[in-house]
C-alpha cells in the first residue's frame, strides 16, 4: 500500500471569542479539535455529522483556506501546514474545493466562462482562447453546452450552477476535490444527477474525493468510507457497507435512524435524541455526546432502564445550565389545574412530565435523590437541585471516554484508550511497505523523541501514544512492547497481528455493554 494522499493528523482549528471594546479574549471555539484521517488516490471520503459539528471547517483548514491552530497536514508526502505562499499556490492546483452554495460562490459581474477559466489564468495561462477552449470542453464534460462560457450566473438553475462549480474545481487538473454539501440544495432528481456525475468524474479524472454532507443516503450513495463527526472530533471511521450495516458508535446510530425509510413499517423506529447540544466554546467532558446519549452508562447503584436514566440526566443538565424556570412551571400547572396558585405535587409532576420522567421512579433509592432535587427546585433552589441531581446521578461517560478493556486484563480505561489508539493508528498502515510505515512513524512521534538521540524509539512512540511505562497489566506490557518493536521495524502488519492476538477485535466504547 502506498501512502496516502491526503493525511490529516490531530488537526485543531480554534477561534477567538472576544467581547467589549478592547475585543478581550474570553473563551475560545473548538470548531475542530484533533481529527485525523486519510484519504487515499481515487477513494472517496464522506465527512458527516450534524450542522455545526465542524466538517466544513475541517476541509477549509485541510485546505489551508483557514490557518490551523494546531495538527498536521500532509499531501502527497509533503507538510501543507509549512507551506509558504509560492508552495501553497502549487498545492492550490492539485486541491480544489466546491462550496455549499452554488449561487454565492459565482461574481455576478463574470460570465461562467470567465468564472471556470479564472484558476487558470491565476496560475499562468495567458493564452485567451486557449482558456475559453478548455472552459467549453469542460463544460460539455459536466453536462453543459460549449456556448454557455457567455451566460451569466443568474441564467442557471442551481443543478446547472453546481455542475458549473464542479468545472471550476477541475479545469486545473486537480487530485483532490473537497466537496461541501454539493446537493443539498437540490431537488431529488436534481441530485441524482449530479452525484452520477461526481461518480464518473472521478473515474475520469482519478480523483480523490471528500464528500461533505449530512445526508447519509447520499454519502451511501458514492462513499468508500465515512468518518462521522460530533462537536469537533471524529468518532467512528469504517468502509460505508460496515459502517451502515453495524455502527458502533451510538451517535453514528442515531444519525443512522435519523434517515427517512420508504417501508412504512420501519418509520418511527429510529434514535431519539434529547437533552441539548452543547456549545464547541465549552464542550463537555468525559465522551462529548454524553449530554444528548441514549446509551449514556448508568450508575451501577441503581436499576433503572436506559430511557429512564437519560430523563434523569436530561432534568440534572438542565438544572446545571439554569434551564428550569420554576415560575414558568408554576404557571403551567396552575392553569392546568383551573388554580390560582398551584399545588408544590402539582409543580413536582408538571417538571416530571417535562422530562418524560415517571411518577415514580422503580428504584427506591433512586426515587428518593429524585424527590429531594425536585423539592430544591420547587422552593427555588435550583443550584441546589443542581448539585443534588449530580451527587446522586454520576455517569462514567462524564469523567472520560468509556473503554471496555478486556476483562481478563488488569489494564486501566486510560490505558486502554491508549492502546486503541495505538491499534486505530496501526489499522490504516497493515498493508504499507517498510518506508511508508516509517515515515508515518516519523511524523508521528516527531515532537516525543529525545532530540540527543538519531531516530525514534520505543519511548518515542509511547510517548506520542500515552502509553504508561510499564502498563499495569504484564501481559498486555509485553505484547504492546512486540508491537511497538514491529512497528519500529517498519513491519505495521505484524504489530497488528501481536495487538489482535492478544486483545481481539477492537471494541471502540463501553456503550456497547448496554445494546440488546
Amino acid at each position: 500500500m502506498t501512502r496516502p494522499l491526503l493525511d490529516v493528523d490531530g488537526l485543531v482549528k480554534q477561534y477567538s471569542v472576544t467581547e467589549g471594546v478592547l475585543r478581550n479574549e474570553v473563551g475560545r471555539v473548538r470548531a475542530v479539535d484533533g481529527v485525523s484521517f486519510t484519504v487515499d488516490r481515487g477513494e472517496t471520503l464522506g465527512l458527516v455529522g450534524e450542522s455545526g459539528c465542524g466538517k466544513s471547517t475541517t476541509a477549509t483548514t485541510a485546505l489551508r483556506l483557514e490557518e490551523p491552530t494546531d495538527g498536521r497536514v500532509v499531501f502527497d508526502g509533503e507538510d501543507v501546514t509549512a507551506y509558504d505562499d509560492k508552495a501553497l499556490k502549487r498545492f492550490r492546483r492539485r486541491a480544489q474545493m466546491v462550496f455549499q452554495d452554488p449561487t454565492s460562490s459565482f461574481d455576478p459581474r463574470m460570465s461562467i466562462g470567465e468564472s471556470v477559466a479564472e484558476p487558470l489564468r491565476v496560475h499562468g495561462m495567458r493564452d485567451r482562447e486557449r482558456r475559453r477552449r478548455i472552459v467549453g470542453d469542460l463544460l460539455e464534460r459536466v453536462g453543459l453546452d460549449a456556448a454557455d462560457v457567455d451566460r451569466y450566473p443568474h441564467e442557471f438553475s442551481g443543478g446547472q450552477k453546481q455542475r458549473v462549480g464542479l468545472a471550476r474545481a477541475l479545469v486545473i487538473n486537480p487530485d483532490l476535490i473537497v466537496a461541501d454539501e454539493p446537493v443539498s440544495a437540490l431537488d431529488v432528481s436534481v441530485q441524482a444527477d449530479i452525484l452520477d456525475l461526481i461518480e464518473r468524474l472521478q473515474a475520469e479524472f482519478g480523483l480523490a474525493i471528500v464528500v461533505i454532507s449530512h445526508d447519509m443516503g447520499v454519502v451511501r450513495e458514492v462513499c468508500d468510507r465515512v468518518a462521522v463527526m460530533y462537536l469537533g472530533e471524529i468518532v467512528e471511521t469504517a468502509p460505508t457497507e460496515r459502517l451502515f450495516e453495524d455502527p458502533q458508535h451510538p451517535y453514528t446510530r442515531a444519525l443512522l435512524g435519523s434517515t427517512p425509510v420508504a417501508d412504512p413499517r420501519r418509520r418511527g423506529r429510529g434514535t431519539r435524541l434529547t437533552g441539548d447540544v452543547p456549545s464547541p466554546s465549552d464542550p463537555p467532558p468525559g465522551c462529548r455526546f454524553h449530554t444528548r446519549c441514549p446509551e449514556v452508562i448508568p450508575d451501577e447503584a441503581y436499576d433503572l432502564d436506559a430511557e429512564t436514566w437519560r430523563a434523569v440526566l436530561n432534568l440534572r443538565l438542565r438544572a446545571a445550565s439554569q434551564g428550569v424556570d420554576v415560575e414558568a412551571v408554576r404557571t403551567y400547572a396552575a392553569a392546568d389545574d383551573g388554580a390560582e396558585a398551584a399545588d408544590p405535587d402539582a409543580v413536582r409532576a408538571a417538571i416530571r412530565e417535562e422530562f418524560d420522567l415517571p411518577p415514580t421512579l422503580p428504584d427506591a433509592r433512586a426515587e428518593e435523590a429524585l424527590s429531594g432535587a425536585l423539592d430544591r427546585i420547587v422552593a427555588g433552589d435550583v443550584d441546589g437541585a443542581a448539585d443534588r441531581l449530580a451527587e446522586a446521578f454520576p455517569t462514567v461517560c462524564r469523567r472520560e471516554r468509556p473503554g471496555l478493556a478486556p476483562e481478563e486484563t488488569d489494564l486501566s480505561a486510560d490505558e486502554w484508550a491508549a492502546i486503541k489508539s495505538l491499534r486505530a493508528w496501526i489499522a490504516t498502515l497493515v498493508d504499507a511497505d517498510e518506508s511508508a510505515v516509517t515515515d508515518r512513524l516519523e511524523r508521528r512521534c516527531a515532537d516525543d523523541r529525545d532530540r540527543d538521540r538519531d531516530g525514534i524509539d520505543r519511548l518515542a512512540v509511547r510517548a506520542a501514544f500515552r502509553l504508561p511505562e510499564p502498563l499495569s497489566d504484564s501481559d498486555a506490557e509485553r505484547s504492546v512492547g512486540a508491537a511497538i518493536d514491529a512497528l519500529l521495524a517498519g513491519r505495521a502488519d505484524a504489530a497488528a497481528d501481536e495487538l489482535y492476538e492478544a486483545f481481539g477485535p477492537l471494541r471502540e466504547s463501553a456503550c456497547h455493554l448496554n445494546r440488546d
